[in-house]
């Protein structure tokens, strides 16, 4: 089950431009954790980091695939489908829409 989201922790996950360049990555394809590092010029443990952030929100959707020597390896793809800010009664009202169809 995902965490709830709030407008401070909105700001925390979409503050982070890493998350950011995963869920846009991801979105244009499925993308390995090896692949992400490459494509965004940091570590693996850092993109494991922020992989782990975007899946306790449901942000990125895994998939175990097995390569060529039959190893296993898990891509993950964004669920995110838009977000909508709007400013209600003096504070920020949060809405999220994630893609369904990606699960499972």
């Amino acid at each position: 089950m995902a965490k709830e989201w709030d407008p401070e922790t909105v700001f925390d996950v979409f503050g982070r431009e890493e998350i950011r360049r995963i869920l846009a990555l991801a979105d244009e394809e499925p993308m390995s954790a090896e692949d992400l590092a490459a494509r965004l010029s940091v570590s693996q443990p850092t993109v494991y980091r922020r992989i782990d952030v975007c899946q306790e929100y449901d942000l990125l959707a895994e998939e175990t695939r097995i390569d060529e020597e039959g190893n296993h390896y898990k891509v993950y793809e964004t669920t995110l489908e838009r977000i909508c800010f709007a400013v209600e009664s003096g504070g920020f009202d949060v809405n999220i829409e994630l893609r369904r169809e990606i699960d499972e």
